[in-house]
């Protein structure tokens, strides 16, 4: 349970930090930062009021516990009536908390950069990479949460070899982390003729997006290059130098951008990328420092996992870490996306509760 506590106390903390920054004179009258604070701030409030409320519950069990043994019959008599509520409000909270915690500190984030690339299967393995997109996106447009493409790598036959977005919403960080990995596709691609099941595959990264209080990331660190955008050709070349190059000097992280017109729009979305490639970078270095590091719930989100098959012919999806099937294949990949969601949100918090075990009576 010390590990769980250890985060809630850190998110607590953070919360707390913000809120003096929210009344700090100096931030106030700076926009972007105040904006930026007043974000993650709420972004952390609803896990850190639930967590406040919890230590409070504690606190009360404890307190009625004491009575309940005191030498005061009325003390005792008024502790044993209220004790088993306490303990029920106690106990929901703290399910509720498990619930949340779910996914680790970045679980609550509401903003996240989602990467996918065509892998193995050529044109096929593009096709499938345009069908994950089309899921992503509606499954986002039934949670009511806003998605922006931020990059896209358009193929001949209308598939993507590669294509970049970004979401945000409730909940948004907690669902989609557990896209990242490597998709697998069984099925008879439209170009063949003789009716053949073909298999190809996908990669998908999935991103936190941290705010600007988190990654503050300053022109001296990174090298911009300015290019011309490349185009079909003739008159359509961007003659501008609209495209943009950033190269992380600490780290070599490289990112491009040439999806818009404008070199400022190309460098905003250039730096957000940029921004959330760092914020993983640096986790994973703060993961590798710490000896006792918690236990990954599903997978390791790695894009060498093979995490998931989507069998066709057979209207089959199959998430291999957890072993769940379903056969609605065709639903889900309309955007009916919950089912597997919750599934692996369910394993996660069962994995939580067993390890956790129970709070003392």
């Amino acid at each position: 349970m010390s590990s769980i506590r250890d985060l809630l106390e850190s998110k607590l903390r953070r919360y707390e930090e913000l809120e003096q920054r929210m009344a700090d004179p100096a931030v106030q009258q700076d926009g972007g930062k105040i904006a930026a604070v007043a974000r993650e701030h709420g972004s952390l409030s609803k896990l850190a009021t639930k967590y406040r409320r919890f230590k409070s519950l504690v606190s009360e069990v404890a307190e009625l516990k004491r009575m309940s043994e005191s030498g005061s019959q009325e003390e005792k008599e008024l502790a044993l009536v209220e004790l088993p509520d306490a303990r029920a409000k106690r106990e929901q909270l703290w399910d509720e908390l498990l619930s949340m915690t779910v996914g680790g500190e970045d679980a609550n984030r509401t903003r996240c950069v989602m990467e996918i690339r065509a892998g193995t299967g050529g044109e096929e393995a593009a096709l499938f990479a345009q069908d994950l997109f089309q899921m992503y996106k509606h499954h986002a447009e039934h949670k009511g949460w806003k998605m922006e493409v931020l990059e896209a790598s358009p193929t001949e036959m209308g598939g993507f070899s590669k294509i970049t977005l970004a979401f945000e919403g409730e909940g948004v960080y907690r669902e989609l982390r557990y896209e990242g990995g490597t998709h697998r596709v069984q099925r008879v691609p439209e170009t063949e003729s003789k009716g053949r099941v073909h298999t190809s595959a996908a990669t998908v990264a999935v991103l936190p997006e941290p705010e600007d209080v988190e990654i503050n990331l300053k022109p001296d660190e990174y090298r911009l290059d300015k290019f011309c955008a490349s185009g079909p050709g003739g008159q359509h070349v961007n003659k501008t130098e609209s495209a943009v190059r950033l190269t992380h000097y600490e780290t070599g992280i490289v990112v491009s951008m040439q999806d818009e017109k404008s070199q400022h729009k190309n460098l905003a979305k250039a730096l957000r990328i940029l921004k959330s490639r760092l914020y993983e970078h640096y986790q994973k270095q703060e993961a590798a420092k710490r000896a006792a590091e918690r236990k990954t719930m599903v997978g390791s989100g790695d894009r060498s996992d093979k995490i998931r098959t989507y069998n066709f012919p057979d209207n089959r999806l199959t998430d291999h870490r957890i072993g769940f099937t379903i056969y609605k294949l065709d639903q889900i990949i309309r955007g009916d996306f919950q089912p597997v969601t919750d599934a692996l949100i369910e394993h996660d918090r069962n994995e939580l509760r067993d390890e956790m075990g129970g709070l003392d009576t």
